[in-house]
């Protein structure tokens, strides 16, 4: 069962965003009215996730995005931008929100972000003395077109790049949204030849043909590889499929403020704010992404 704190000044918001997160019978969600009442309910039970507005008094959201950095470095925040505090989110997103849902898709976006990010987050923390004495390894996957091995894939991942010391709790969660959008990427876009756009049109029409092409050669019969690489220094992913590939140059600006409250192009944004590079091959089948170790900073070494 995991605890998720819906935080926002507003009545009605609070009893909407509880009602979407109340279908899914494994979460149990609670409320706080502004980021000081959010921080006294994580002092009393730590959430597994918090789902904050951006516009609230006292403390917005971007603020208590902070506190909890500092104080529950773990636990993940979700931002809800409302029309217009788009840019708002790349910043949100740059100092450390796992995510981002815009209000106008909240209905159709709230549960599946927020599954996403509390798989991502799964506290996978336990290593043995061989484990932490690796200098170096590589693993090599080819996984069949299937939504439903990802979590487990990314969490593998994730376990790797804890044992090396590339990222911590907080920036293995993110690390885990980046690795599963690219999957999905890889999966649905290049294997399944579905395109985001569909996702816009809010009818179904995206995941009827998703079914539709699982159950299709040569959709259906093709893989996705993974390289992953671990040092001491970095974590590198190769994710390639077996599609067609696409032209990389027009990838739309994911931080264009008319680009942000749509379906497509969510993914690329997420991808690259949490990963330190982000290079696809010519044919668009390909992306690398890297996640290298950040060094301590001058406070943390006195």
């Amino acid at each position: 069962m995991s605890q998720i704190l819906v935080v926002d000044d507003s009545a009605i918001e609070r009893r909407v965003l509880g009602g979407l997160l109340g279908a899914n019978p494994d979460w149990t969600v609670d409320f706080a009215g502004d980021g000081a009442e959010a921080l006294e309910r994580c002092r009393l039970r730590e959430p597994d996730l918090v789902l904050t507005d951006f516009n609230m008094p006292n403390m917005d959201g971007l603020q208590l995005l902070m506190k909890l950095k500092q104080h529950y470095a773990h636990v993940p925040v979700i931002i809800a931008t409302a029309e217009g505090s788009e840019e708002l989110a790349v910043t949100a997103l740059q100092q450390g929100a796992a995510s981002y849902v815009p209000k106008t898709l909240m209905a159709r976006d709230l549960n599946r972000v927020v599954d996403t990010v509390l798989s991502a987050s799964k506290d996978r923390r336990r290593t043995d003395a061989v484990q932490t004495s690796l200098i170096g390894q590589k693993l090599l996957f080819s996984f069949p077109t299937d939504r439903r091995l990802i979590g487990p894939a990314v969490n593998n991942l994730q376990d790797f790049g804890v044992r090396f010391g590339i990222f911590n709790d907080r920036e293995r969660t993110r690390v885990g949204v980046a690795l599963e959008e690219a999957f999905l990427n890889a999966i649905i876009h290049g294997n399944l030849e579905v395109s985001s756009k569909l996702r816009d049109a809010d009818d179904g029409s995206y995941e009827k043909l998703i079914a539709v092409r699982m159950g299709q050669s040569p959709y259906r019969d093709r893989r996705v590889k993974v390289l992953a690489k671990f040092s001491q220094t970095e974590a590198r992913f190769v994710i390639r499929d077996e599609g067609n590939g696409f032209d990389v140059s027009k990838l739309p600006d994911p931080t264009d403020p008319e680009n942000m409250a749509r379906a497509h192009g969510r993914g690329v944004l997420l991808i690259r704010t949490f990963m330190d590079d982000v290079r696809y091959n010519r044919k668009g089948n390909q992306v690398t992404l890297i996640k290298r170790r950040k060094q301590p900073e001058l406070s943390q070494m006195h």
